[in-house]
This record gives structure tokens, sequence and C-alpha cells, in this order.
């Protein structure tokens, strides 16, 4: 009991930052430059990749796919550590460990403060949860 409720405690901060940054990927200006001229300039520089996009629309789209991963990850691990035996499939466990240490690393590397403390205390929740399943 207490490793699920560590597991989905964990994998529940996940979801809510990825739902609160998918928010605010459509919703207010916190996602927006502060640069106004560099905004402008997103929405018209196309990617030397194709031009049927320009980088602005990348960024929404890779904001919001990106919040969709870390809702999609809550979700899962939380319906697996309720209604499935996910301390049965050493693979799952260590798949979500995995995904959670990647995304503390991309925390710490690229983003701020407030994504990687959460990050950080998911992580630590979860390996936690994780831990007292498979070894009680």
């Amino acid at each position: 009991m207490l490793s699920t409720l560590l597991i989905c405690l964990g994998a529940g901060i996940i979801l809510a930052l990825g739902l609160v940054h998918l928010f605010y990927t459509f919703v207010g200006s916190k996602l927006l430059p502060r640069d106004t001229a560099l905004h402008v300039a997103m929405q018209n520089a196309h990617p030397q990749l194709t031009r049927q996009t320009t980088m602005w629309r990348a960024w929404v789209g890779f904001n919001a796919s990106h919040s969709m991963g870390a809702i999609l990850f809550g979700l899962i691990y939380i319906h697996l550590a309720v209604w499935h035996a996910l301390l049965g499939s050493p693979f799952l466990c260590g798949l979500g460990v995995l995904v959670l240490l990647g995304y503390l690393w991309l925390g710490w590397r690229y983003w701020f403060s407030v994504p990687l403390r959460g990050i950080a205390i998911a992580t630590l929740l979860f390996v936690a949860g994780v831990g007292v399943g498979l070894w009680a």
C-alpha cells in the first residue's frame, strides 16, 4: 500500500507539471519570449528542415508534445500502480525510473528551478515506492 501511494504521488507530480505546462503552452503569455522582436522573428523564421512550419509553430508543438509526454507518464504509472501489478514488472519499474532520471537531467541542464524541484521530488517518491514495493 505504501509503495503504491509513493509511486502515485511521484507520478502525480509529473502529471500535474505536464498539465500546467500544457495550459501555459496555449493560455497566457508565460511561454512567450520576453523580447517581442524574438517572438516576431520566430513567427517568420523557418527551420532548415522545411518551410512548412515556422520556429514559433515548432516551439508551440514541442511544448505541447512535451506536456503530453509528462501527462501520459503520470496517467500510465498511476494506472499501473493502482490497478495492475506494476511492482511485478521490473522492466516497467526500471523504465519509469529511467524516464524520471532523464527528466531530472533535462531539468538540471536546460530548465529552471520549479520544474527541477518538482521532478526531483517526484523521482525520489517514485524510486522510494519502487524500492519499498520490491524489497518488502
